[in-house]
């Protein structure tokens, strides 16, 4: 198994760099820009409680990269490069890239905007092996770099180079595959562990729990990855939960992130991390941790009684016809992991169908299914997708690669991520682990978790 250093972990950390550079000053506390466009971008990327880090998608998108965000540490950071190692590269010598500097943006206040990432198509006399009009300006081992040693034109392969031939990638076997526990608890080794108690030698929920009913049917374990491990669990929530999570979109949202004593949700556009490179079209609400008690009983359970402190703020996310979240990593940048470490494990619930030719599925582009197809899980109605940005000591995974497909239809999504540690909450104003307790506690009754 190979560990290589690649563009795609230290990226986040250069642009970090960068704009503390121009500016001169050191990374300012955490800002929200609450979905509003900043200067003449499209987009702000502001958040640090969603996903998600590095990638490129469309062509002329413009961006903006912000050096805090929700939940982000405003505790002073090391400067220095990144040493964090992971998936993701060859082990070959690569040749440094050389180019001509070009400034594409502009730093005011710590965010880096108007940065311009288009694709080869766009602007072809700097593609890689281009020739013609600028081909002096590339070289046959990269594209031409800024002044920061930031691709100027960077392709989805200049962002996420693919995994090199020595990196550990193994499917499932066969497509008639039938999920065993003991090969669950096998992948799982390296990563924070399930609650295999609850589940039979063949992965099925045990129905009765302490006396209790969960009610509906049984959920049910499937292995989609072995390495990394990627886990479908069908019935995660009934059709009722799913429509109560939906409901609250139509709910009033506070759009006031000054008001600490709302108890709505936050609305906002298609927040990404800041020093995101992502393209999120979608519409997200960050939810009080009261108000979705039956998504943190399940999950705390799934993952062992996992601490409710160690999840992140949920979301419930909408992507409309046409919209989606191209290639992405869900590990957090490093200056922001003073607020609860890195990211452990992704939990996606699906609320709504969408069939085969509707678009909406997950996808990871260096991983394949049994028939060495691109592996992909399609949203079904209360099935969950299980899979883990990072090991369980910290160290990110970029083989979980990922992105939201186009949706044809409208796609919903409950979704949380999982910290190393106690993370702290930024959004909505008051929210808190603790005020949810009391709830969570009454959910896990009602479900027959506990008495």
């Amino acid at each position: 198994m190979t560990f290589a250093l690649s563009f795609r972990n230290v990226l986040p950390v250069l642009l970090w760099q960068a704009a503390a550079a121009v500016t001169s000053t050191s990374p300012p506390a955490p800002l929200l820009l609450a979905g509003r466009t900043r200067s003449r971008s499209s987009r702000s990327s502001a958040s640090a409680a969603t996903s998600n880090t590095l990638c490129t998608h469309g062509v002329n998108t413009r961006l903006a990269f912000a050096a805090g965000g929700f939940g982000a540490s405003s505790s002073k950071k090391t400067k220095g490069k990144s040493k964090k190692k992971g998936f993701g590269a060859s082990s070959s010598k690569r040749t440094k890239l050389k180019g001509k500097s070009k400034k594409k943006g502009k730093i005011k206040k710590g965010i880096l905007t108007d940065l311009d990432i288009v694709t080869p198509s766009s602007s072809p006399e700097r593609a890689v092996g281009a020739t013609g009009p600028g081909a002096d300006q590339a070289t046959s081992t990269g594209p031409e770099l800024d002044r920061f040693g930031l691709p100027i034109n960077p392709t989805l392969e200049d962002i996420f180079p693919p995994l090199g031939d020595d990196v550990e990638v193994v499917p499932v076997e066969s497509t008639d595959y039938q999920t065993k526990l003991e090969d669950v608890r096998s992948i799982m080794k390296d990563h924070i562990p399930l609650n295999y108690d609850i589940f039979d030698e063949n992965g099925v929920e045990n129905i009765a729990v302490d006396g209790g009913m969960t009610g509906g049917s049984p959920m049910k374990l499937r292995i989609l990855h072995n390495s990394p491990p990627v886990l479908a669990i069908d019935n995660f929530f009934t059709d009722e939960e799913c429509e109560e999570y939906i409901r609250i979109s139509s709910q009033p949202c506070d759009e006031d992130v000054d008001d600490a004593d709302s108890s709505a949700a936050l609305m906002v556009d298609s927040k990404t991390f800041a020093l995101s490179t992502a393209t999120r079209t979608s519409t997200t609400w960050f939810c009080h941790y009261r108000q979705v008690p039956t998504l943190l009983a399940k999950a705390s359970r799934l993952l062992d009684n996992l601490p409710l402190e160690r999840m992140e703020e949920p979301q419930l996310v909408r992507y409309r016809t046409g919209e989606q979240f191209s290639y992405h990593c869900d590990e957090v940048p490093a200056p922001q992991l003073g607020n609860g470490g890195q990211r452990v494990a992704t939990l996606l619930v699906y609320l709504k169908t969408l069939e085969g030719d509707r678009g909406g599925a997950t996808i990871f582009r260096d991983l394949k299914d049994a028939g060495g197809k691109r592996l992909g899980m399609r949203p079904v109605k209360g099935s969950a997708l299980l899979f883990f940005p990072a090991f369980a000591n910290g160290t990110p995974d970029d083989r979980t690669l990922h992105k939201g497909e186009i949706a044809i239809d409208e796609k919903m999504i409950g979704q949380i991520w999982v910290h190393e540690r106690r993370y702290k909450p930024a959004v909505p104003p008051g929210n808190s682990h603790e005020a949810a307790v009391d709830s969570v506690k009454a959910k896990e009754i009602e479900l027959g978790y506990r008495r």
